[in-house]
């Protein structure tokens, strides 16, 4: 009975174990044969992709040796990224808050967003108090703030304390709860400094349109200790943006033709696009990084991030490359134009001092501002720009508001934008156009007697300024020696019989009342005559205003550059070369330009050689024995050049003008320096004198010349020893 019991459960477990395998191969035949495959039935995984703008390096600036002027440092900013992070507004807040402490950590407190006061917060000891400013709701800003308080469905007639309450439970720094009544409650999350803190960066981020396109930085130049912190503890939620800022590596110097960088400007935006800028681009606001935005800009590369759904990042993929933008070369000499500035820095102060302790009134002491230009002769291309008062580029986001407000104007490039009667410095051309037209010759004389009376029929008797001074003539005089004494009397007359028309011929070929071609935005001028005044409905042309115009006075009105350009073409024999300061571009990490500057010539007419030696023997006998002699006589270099004083009204001290060139035998370089208020143009020389001592290696002339001179003394101190010794033998 016992083995048919054993049988019997053996039997049993055998069927069992024969229908179980039964059920696993027809399981397994179903599945291989006539089933459809597990992974097959199995719903794919979802991916999302998402791209990332990789910013371009810009191109860098520099000057025509090769030294840096404007670079490129990169930092790293901390952004909040709209997409991955948190969802609830708890962990939102606690992720914030995480920030803060990490950046504590690492001492990095400074670096945090500081949130903008758009609500005015109190801490009190029973909770928050909230203000809202004057003028706020009226700011793109305030609309957003009424939006978002809309969507909360608060009431219109709420006042600000129960629109803020509303806030704070939708950021989660407050929650509401019922009691045991049956009633809802609320109360704060965090303490009340913290909860200020946070109702203050929450609402800074919506109000600052933090959205899927519109990152929020929350940490600006940022350490890689930091980045690490957080993105150990938050994997999603934070992306790092690498932020190319500009270095200024000679800060305060060549601020108004360097330029500056920033967001698209307001209506210019159309324009960008269209050129496959983004919206959120930097280009070149103004200057040089705005006249070479072509060459300057990068283009941006792409990189592409695929994700799952749980936010985990499964691979990156740069699917555009970024191109670095290409390298500027000026034709400015770097250490020129920072003798330049301080040169003409120096000189006003000088000025402005001397006629202080001079004590007479009206002789420059409300002298505060200048340019001068320092351009090459047989290029056309400009060696320096100085302005002053100027500004540093490094600080103009701090020092914006208070530039703006300077009566000074140190905003304004006045080398280009800046136009000032030319004075005397203007009787050289008419010179060159009376002796091209035949009016007079070299030998031609005209008996000077001050007061001018060719018009003392209608009452017009303009005089000499030597007449207005002390009552002297300077009586018979050509032409040589009416320039170098810059004689009134004589360029009446000669203004007179060359007549308006032929004055502005020629002024129009020295390039006076036109573009210069630099390729940064400048003033025209006005040459003056007939057609500037029925243009602008001044009234009708005299004859006197022909006589005023040949001085250099009336309605003239030049840039220093115009001038240089202007003098250079009379040197150049009458051809005139497009002033730039673009010298070559090249390729991110080449030495090999994409393209260089060729000169160009703008104009041009046949100046007689014999002339020109005339009018150049008038500008020498103004540097050697003339008004500049104090300044330039004896002087290393053989300089020509000419002064011009211009009044500005009867309350303040006259400009100030000097243009002068060297070598005078084969001019490499004209120099034009205006100071406004300056008194006289010989005080604007010492400046223009500093620049040719840089230019020439002056101070090195001195040492060799003094080392010579000792050398000499010391042979004859020799010789007068071994004269003495051979006497005595």
């Amino acid at each position: 009975m016992k083995k048919q019991d054993n049988l019997t459960r053996l039997a049993v477990i055998a069927a069992a174990y024969l229908v179980i395998a039964l059920v696993f191969v027809v399981r397994l035949l179903y599945l291989q044969v006539s089933g459809q495959d597990y992974y097959t039935m199995s719903q794919p995984p979802v991916t999302y992709t998402r791209t990332v703008k990789i910013q371009a390096q810009r191109g860098e600036i520099y000057d025509r040796n090769g030294k840096a002027i404007v670079t490129n440092a990169y930092t790293y900013n901390l952004c909040l990224d709209y997409a991955t992070r948190p969802t609830t507004a708890a962990a939102f807040n606690e992720m914030l808050l995480d920030i803060r402490a990490a950046a504590a950590a690492t001492g990095e407190s400074d670096a945090l967003t500081q949130p903008k006061s758009s609500l005015h917060v109190t801490v009190t000891d029973s909770g928050l108090l909230f203000e809202i400013p004057e003028d706020f709701l009226t700011t793109a800003r305030g609309r957003r703030y009424k939006k978002l308080v809309g969507e909360l469905n608060v009431d219109d007639d709420a006042d600000v304390q129960e629109q803020a309450e509303a806030l704070m439970l939708y950021f989660g720094i407050r929650s509401r709860e019922k009691n045991a009544d049956g009633e809802y409650e609320t109360f704060y999350n965090y303490t009340y400094d913290l909860a200020a803190l946070l109702f203050k960066m929450r609402l800074d981020m919506v109000l600052s349109d933090f959205s899927a396109v519109e990152p929020y930085t929350v940490a600006e130049d940022v350490s890689l200790a930091l980045i690490t912190r957080v993105e150990e503890k938050f994997p999603r939620g934070l992306t790092v943006e690498v932020k190319a800022s500009r270095v200024y590596n000679y800060p305060g110097y060549l601020s108004h033709v360097l330029g500056t960088i920033g967001k698209i400007p307001t209506g210019k935006s159309e324009y960008y696009t269209e050129q496959g800028y983004s919206y959120d681009a930097i280009v070149g606001r103004d200057g040089a990084e705005a006249a070479f935005e072509e060459y300057l800009r990068g283009q941006d590369g792409v990189m592409t991030i695929t994700e799952d759904s749980y936010g985990s990042v499964l691979k990156t993929e740069i699917t555009k490359e970024p191109v670095a933008g290409q390298d500027v070369y000026l034709t400015i000499d770097m250490d020129m134009q920072i003798v330049a500035e301080k040169a003409l820095a120096e000189n006003i102060f000088k000025i402005r001092e001397e006629a202080k302790w001079s004590g007479k009134p009206l002789s420059g002491e409300d002298a505060s501002s200048g340019a001068m230009t320092v351009l090459d002769c047989d290029t056309g291309e400009v060696l320096a720009i100085a302005s002053y008062p100027t500004f540093n580029l490094a600080t103009y986001g701090l020092d914006f508001n208070y530039l703006r407000d300077d009566e000074t104007k140190p905003f304004l490039n006045r080398a280009l934008n800046g136009t000032f009667a030319p004075g005397s410095t203007f009787k050289v051309g008419v010179a060159v156009a009376a002796l091209s037209e035949g009016v007079i010759e070299k030998d031609t004389v005209i008996d000077a007697q001050g007061k001018y009376m060719y018009y003392a029929a209608s009452g017009f008797t303009p005089r000499c300024w030597l007449y207005l001074m002390n009552g002297n003539v300077h009586g018979e005089i050509n032409v040589v020696e009416a320039i170098q004494e810059s004689c009134n009397y004589f360029f009446y007359d000669v203004g007179r019989q060359l007549t308006i028309e032929k004055m502005n011929e020629y002024g129009r070929h020295f390039g006076l009342g036109g573009h210069t071609g630099i390729e940064l935005p400048e003033s025209v001028g006005i040459l003056a005559g007939p057609d500037y005044r029925n243009d602008n409905g001044l009234g009708k042309w005299s004859p006197g205003d022909t006589i005023q115009a040949a001085i250099g006075q009336s309605d003239n009105q030049f840039t220093p550059l115009q001038i240089s350009s202007y003098i250079a073409t009379i040197l150049n024999g009458g051809k005139r070369y497009s002033c730039h300061i673009l010298s070559e571009v090249r390729p991110f990490g080449s030495d090999t330009p994409s393209y260089k500057k060729t000169p160009v010539i703008a104009d041009s007419f046949d100046l007689d050689p014999d002339i020109l030696a005339t009018v150049k023997e008038g500008m020498k006998g103004v540097m050697d024995n003339g008004s500049a002699a104090s300044v330039f006589s004896g002087y290393e270099i053989s300089v020509g050049g000419k002064t011009g004083t211009a009044q500005v009204s009867d309350k303040k001290s006259d400009n100030g003008i000097m243009t002068a060139f060297a070598p005078f035998e084969d001019p490499e370089i004209v120099i034009t320096c205006v100071i406004e208020q300056g008194s006289g143009g010989t005080e604007a020389g010492y400046s223009v004198r500093d620049v040719f001592d840089y230019y020439f290696k002056v101070d090195e002339i001195r040492a060799a010349k003094a080392a010579a001179e000792a050398a000499a003394e010391a042979a004859a101190a020799a010789e007068a020893d071994e004269g003495e010794n051979h006497a005595e033998d």
